[in-house]
């Protein structure tokens, strides 16, 4: 892989340091913090293409932390949480996470997660097949060369598995995807219990680009089947 740099928030010392060793293995880069204070200060001081957070930590939370970098970056977030931490780890979802890794995780999952969320932040490339253009549906307008969302020509701030969706159901406009389509084609791995994962997104996208989220205009829920977006 070309040089990263991923930021490791954990409160707990090995767990950081071992996460370290194995992302160090892969030749990236890691930037350590043990609770979300400390990360947005570590964010301020250094370029960060990846983030791995810890959900449960003292002074600021996993999903505090990542509504507050929300407001300022894009940068791809990784979730780490505890099975009783479901909740939470929705939660982390609907603020912003692009995806999750429970404790005790298998470093070759985590690894294999960090990798495919590198290669969508720092290339966000297309589709197979699809050239780079403009897309507009009735207002709601993708622009593969800049990666920007604009619905009535105000831009719509996604973050990269947000656009990733809208990209790939606006570039297959009228096309029903299953929920498992969608995962396995955004996060580019076998889509098992994907069904919270997908619409905790749907959620959060459709409260950005519709006018009355509960009766959206460009993205359709087709019951039983999956979700497309109108032509």
């Amino acid at each position: 892989m070309s040089h990263y740099n991923v930021l490791v928030v954990d409160d707990e010392k090995e767990i950081r340091d071992a996460i370290e060793i194995y992302l160090k293995n892969e030749g990236i880069t890691v930037i350590k913090a043990k609770d979300g204070i400390e990360a947005i200060e570590k964010l301020n001081e250094h370029t960060v293409h990846l983030i791995i957070l810890d959900i449960m930590m003292p002074r600021l939370d996993g999903v505090a932390t990542t509504f507050k970098i929300r407001e300022q970056k894009n940068i791809p977030i990784i979730m780490l949480s505890a099975k009783s931490e479901d909740t939470d780890k929705i939660l982390g979802l609907q603020v912003g996470a692009d995806d999750y890794v429970t404790k005790p995780f298998n470093p070759l999952e985590l690894i294999a997660r960090v990798k495919s969320q590198l290669r969508r932040y720092v290339t966000l490339g297309t589709y197979e097949g699809a050239a780079d253009k403009i897309i507009d549906l009735r207002g709601l307008t993708l622009d593969q060369a800049a990666k920007e969302v604009a619905v009535n020509g105000e831009p719509v701030k996604l973050t990269p598995i947000e656009y990733k969706i809208v990209e790939l159901l606006m570039i297959n406009a009228g096309r029903v995807f299953s929920i498992h389509e969608i995962y396995e084609r955004v996060w580019n791995e076998p889509g098992y219990n994907a069904e919270n994962t997908v619409a905790v997104h749907i959620r959060k996208i459709r409260e950005k680009i519709e006018i009355d989220p509960k009766n959206p205009r460009y993205l359709k829920v087709v019951w039983g089947i999956g979700y497309k977006m109108e032509k």
